[in-house]
């Protein structure tokens, strides 16, 4: 098979009836659903399978439901031996890449990530924040722009997610954001939208979530993973046990460096990705990062089996 690099996607990328056919006709991911539930102590699988979507959207929700069906079409891609060069994953879907590179066992990651949905859930509570998406400004002029925001406001603007060439994710308090949206406008913005989330991810007001959450890390079993991890936060491999626990420790306040981090990957060969988890946002990324390399979404048995007679080409 051809050599590839593994993408796991994060929050936004879920919707109801996620892994259904997964888990109606393969004993072993609707196991895997099971063992879930058991150590969670409660019905993830049933919020994933059947909703509603008001649960399935809470971030404590969210974040350990997409992990859960990564992890189970990993569990299957796994038998293929694949050659793997290198793995990245959006935010929580860091997660899903560290556990596919056996950096993090199945049952601790579920653990970690659903303390990472509730913590960031509450601190959206405690300081209310806010996402916005800005499409067709470049990269440097939308950070220019939420910096502008923030001097303007006296509130929190700062660009979090760097997704795209032309697509750029601000974040930070509601005042802040929204400025920076209408600057973005008066800069010729295609679009600057509102996303529907509960908090300021990748932001200094996940603060608190984010020191809670390093406790919790510093107590993990995490080992070096089988293939290099490109970290969100700094868009560079990560080889060692040590690195991974202090980049996921920054990632929480720091802008997810993905178009860079799809660049190592390319710059090292890489031509064929996998994205491994419900939906095809980041086959749509890569596609506007570098049209060259080829992406192929596996999110149900069918895309699976599509995507592995892909590579044996």
């Amino acid at each position: 098979m051809k050599p590839v690099g593994l993408l796991f996607p994060g929050q936004g990328s879920q919707f109801v009836g996620m892994g259904r056919e997964l888990a109606d006709t393969i004993p072993e991911v609707r196991s895997l659903f099971a063992e879930a539930d058991a150590q969670l102590g409660f019905g993830l699988s049933t919020i994933m399978l059947e909703g509603p979507d008001a649960a399935l959207m809470e971030t404590r929700n969210t974040q350990p439901a997409i992990y859960l069906h990564s992890a189970g079409l990993w569990m299957l891609l796994d038998r293929y031996g694949l050659d793997v060069r290198a793995a990245a994953g959006h935010s929580l879907g860091e997660y899903s890449a560290l556990h596919a590179a056996g950096a993090l066992d199945f049952r601790e990651g579920l653990e970690i990530v659903r303390l990472r949905g509730e913590l960031m859930y509450r601190a959206g509570l405690e300081r209310p924040g806010a996402m916005a998406a800005i499409l067709g400004l470049d990269s440097d002029e939308v950070a220019g722009i939420a910096i502008r925001a923030a001097e303007e406001t006296n509130f929190v603007s700062q660009a979090a997610n760097f997704n795209a060439p032309g697509q750029t994710v601000v974040s930070g308090e509601v005042e802040g954001v929204e400025r920076a949206m209408e600057l973005a406008r008066s800069s010729g913005a295609r679009r600057a939208v509102r996303l529907p989330v509960s908090g300021a991810f990748h932001s200094e007001l996940m603060e608190p979530a984010a020191t809670e959450l390093a406790e919790r890390l510093a107590a993990a079993r995490i080992t070096d993973p089988s293939f290099p991890i490109v970290a969100n936060s700094s868009a560079s491999p990560l080889f060692r046990a040590s690195e991974i626990r202090s980049r996921l420790e920054e990632q929480l306040t720091q802008p997810v460096r993905w178009v860079e981090s799809i660049e190592w990957m390319i710059a090292q060969g890489i031509t064929d990705f996998l994205e491994v988890g419900p939906g095809k946002v980041l086959a749509g990324l890569l596609r506007k990062i570098d049209r060259r390399a080829l992406c192929r979404s596996i999110f149900d048995p069918a895309s699976l089996d599509t995507a592995l007679e892909g590579l044996r080409q």
